[in-house]
């Protein structure tokens, strides 16, 4: 796969990278531990070599995950944790924010623990955390590049006024947040911000949570997935929505794709800056979203994409 650069830090990771939430959070129906090694390990084999996780995912558990699969495959692989969250009192949602420069000293070294690891690469602030001066968080994470613990820098769903106050205080070398072809928002604000910056931009989501794949077409109810709480997940939605996902399906058949691999190709192609993270606990989905990195949209396949309508309702409640 060919690699993009994370910002200005020298390091270089495929154009694709793997969530790796799903495995162990945040759905109902979880991957056995075996199954989803082979996928952390495979997608390094293909070239995804920038791995997302989190320490509140699980809680605890996918990080552990991630430090099983990369023994003996650690020089292969681009560690992208988060700190900044704490989970809820039954383990899961909702989440409260803590940015504490104390929590994020304690975190940053509970994190090397789990991910059996000297250094994370890439180590971004969950949340800014409105109870805590920004400085003060990002002042503490600088701390860990200063100590060797972390090679670079990032945020996620920050706005550009709290990329500025960070990057005075230190470099941003990857801002992630929520981008698709149903979620279009970043596009006018951090995507043009990242590049115009060397920042890169890493959007979680590109397949909508799922939805842009053509694979979900009832409601999702169960209390353990998280996306029974969204709004776009409610059968009203679901039906009202399915004239994008057809959308991409007309585009996906010029090029004997799949909706999935389209919808991703979309998502590489707002910039060479830009490094989606799909998730997935799944072999075959893993292929098939590595595969949209070889993939070339026309500029009338974008026109036709751009064209597509907004969801019936929003992300979040």
């Amino acid at each position: 796969m060919r690699t993009r650069a994370l910002g200005t830090s020298g390091i270089e990771v495929g154009a694709i990278g793997l969530g790796c939430m799903p495995m162990s959070w945040a759905y109902s129906e979880g991957a056995t531990q075996s199954e989803s090694v082979a996928v952390i390990r495979r997608a390094l084999d293909l070239g995804a070599t920038l791995l997302d996780t989190a320490d509140v995912y699980g809680p605890f558990t996918n990080e552990a995950l991630i430090g099983r699969a990369l023994v003996g495959r650690r020089e292969d692989a681009v560690i992208a944790t988060k700190t900044g969250f704490v989970v809820g009192p039954n383990g899961f949602y909702p989440l409260r924010n803590d940015a504490r420069p104390d929590h994020i000293r304690e975190t940053v070294d509970a994190s090397l623990v789990r991910l059996r690891t000297d250094v994370i690469d890439l180590y971004q602030l969950h949340r800014i955390d409105p109870a805590v001066p920004l400085e003060e968080s990002w002042g503490a994470m600088a701390e860990a590049v200063s100590a060797g613990k972390v090679r670079a820098l990032g945020m996620s769903e920050a706005s550009v006024e709290e990329m500025e106050r960070a990057s005075a205080i230190h470099r941003v070398d990857a801002v992630q947040s929520e981008l698709s072809i149903w979620f279009r928002d970043r596009l006018n604000d951090a995507v043009p911000w990242c590049a115009a910056n060397g920042v890169t931009f890493v959007p979680f989501s590109p397949l909508g949570r799922g939805y842009l794949a053509g694979t979900i077409s009832n409601a999702v109810s169960d209390e353990r997935d998280f996306r029974s709480m969204l709004p776009r997940y409610t059968q009203i939605s679901i039906d009202a929505n399915r004239g994008i996902v057809e959308g991409i399906r007309a585009v996906a058949e010029r090029h004997d794709a799949t909706t999935a691999q389209i919808a991703i190709a979309w998502v590489l192609a707002q910039g060479e800056h830009v490094v989606p993270i799909p998730g997935t606990k799944r072999l075959r989905y893993l292929e098939e979203n590595v595969a949209a990195a070889e993939l070339q949209l026309s500029s009338q396949d974008l026109a036709d994409l751009d064209a597509l309508p907004q969801p019936d309702a929003p992300r979040y409640p």
